[in-house]
């Protein structure tokens, strides 16, 4: 992937991404190809468990994305015994997210309704929600976004209340806490993302978390196939038969192939015992970052809700700043600093969302001023001052 402005035959001054691999990755990488074995099997297993057990949840199941840790999620919520989610049902989605939050549900045929983020948090605007409610709706989805957890208590409160089925998206956020509780432990089903840019990489993979043992095996079933071969008994979502070759390859659900790969998990456990020293360098820089632009009244920054663990720096330039976005990003450019639109930006404004069965419960203007006048530059695991000094010295040279 090219990132705006980003040279493929070099590296620049301040990137969006970074690296996060270092010999103990490679050497994983050199045990799976020692192995022989590639595809899913004990790293994985072992990498979901430690997983699960750094959350305090029951249950991990790894994938091949993010993105798609949100399509079996959901997809789960149609297969449970208990209330399942239909066609026609409608769920809550805040208007600031990637667009495969979104995608799942659409493809399941559930209405979205469409509600604001706070402007400062970037998170959905719980006040909110009771006014989003309908008799038919049946599910409610909450992102922590680039790092800031959003009100998810508030949203598991809203949730219960209302016997809505939640969905945590926290593919941005790994690491984050509220109240001493890390996000990706609020929802019915949590996701996670561990591309190359996120808080841990795995090269591509996710993780759904869960504490429900029905859901984990709806899960299983539908990652590899929509089989039972990888599904625990204690599921309890089919019956065992007799005949062990015809069980072996027994299909009950309509499912995928979104496995991850033996290098994908060994890699995330070594990732993962790095994760709470790179978290500690992630919150410095957000430190260093709010300390220079905090009080500058030209921009609005993202304000910390809960512990962030600080996927990146938001910028919005505030409107009675003078200045347009534009003319802060023509010296970005210029002084080899990397930029882009904040997570994807106010989702209804795609061409995508014709595709969709959808509302919106206002004119969601806080969403849409950051889809006009919002930025983020990247956060790494390692010491930014330099790039956040040189920023600082750039952005302090703008005439409105």
């Amino acid at each position: 992937m090219i990132w705006p402005g980003r040279s493929r035959e070099r590296r620049m001054f301040w990137d969006l991404a970074a690296d996060t691999w270092g010999p103990e990755e490679r050497a994983a990488v050199a045990r799976v190809l020692a192995s022989g074995r590639y595809t899913i099997g004990p790293e994985v297993e072992n990498f979901e468990r430690a997983f699960a057990a750094y959350h305090g949840r029951r249950f991990g199941v790894m994938v091949n994305s993010g993105s798609s840790a949100n399509l079996i999620a959901v997809a789960s919520l149609f297969y449970r015994k208990e209330r399942p989610l239909k066609r026609g049902d409608q769920a809550i989605v805040p208007a600031i997210s990637w667009s495969t939050t979104y995608h799942p549900l659409q493809q399941y045929g559930l209405r979205l309704r469409f509600v604001d983020v706070e402007p400062d948090t970037l998170n959905v605007d719980t006040s909110q929600l009771e006014a989003a409610l309908t008799p038919a709706t049946r599910a409610v989805v909450a992102v922590s976004i680039l790092g800031n957890p959003a009100a998810l208590d508030q949203v598991r409160a809203f949730a219960d209340r209302h016997g809505l089925a939640f969905l945590e998206d926290n593919c941005e956020s790994l690491d984050a806490e509220l109240d001493g509780r890390k996000t990706g432990t609020f929802g019915d089903l949590s996701t996670f993302s561990f591309f190359f840019s996120h808080h841990i990489s795995t090269g591509e993979g996710g993780m759904v978390l869960t504490d429900d043992a029905e859901l984990d095996g709806l899960l299983r079933a539908l990652r590899a196939h929509g089989w039972t071969r990888d599904v625990p008994a204690t599921a309890a979502i089919f019956d065992a038969r007799g005949d062990a070759f015809t069980e072996a390859y027994r299909f009950i659900l309509p499912g995928y192939n979104v496995r991850p790969q033996e290098i994908n998990g060994a890699v995330g456990q070594e990732q993962l015992k790095k994760l709470p020293a790179m978290t500690k360098q992630r919150r410095a820089n957000w430190q260093s970052f709010r300390s220079a632009f905090g009080n500058d009244a030209r921009f609005l920054i993202q304000r910390e809700h809960g512990r962030t663990s600080s996927f990146s720096f938001t910028i919005i330039v505030r409107p009675e700043s003078g200045l347009e976005r534009d003319d802060v990003f023509a010296p970005l450019k210029t002084a080899d600093i990397g930029y882009r639109m904040i997570t994807g930006g106010c989702f209804p404004r795609h061409d995508a969302i014709r595709h969709f069965d959808h509302d919106c419960v206002g004119d969601l203007a806080n969403a849409n001023m950051a889809h006009d006048r919002g930025f983020f530059v990247g956060n790494h695991p390692f010491d930014l001052t330099k790039q956040i000094e040189r920023m600082r010295d750039v952005l302090d040279g703008l005439k409105a």
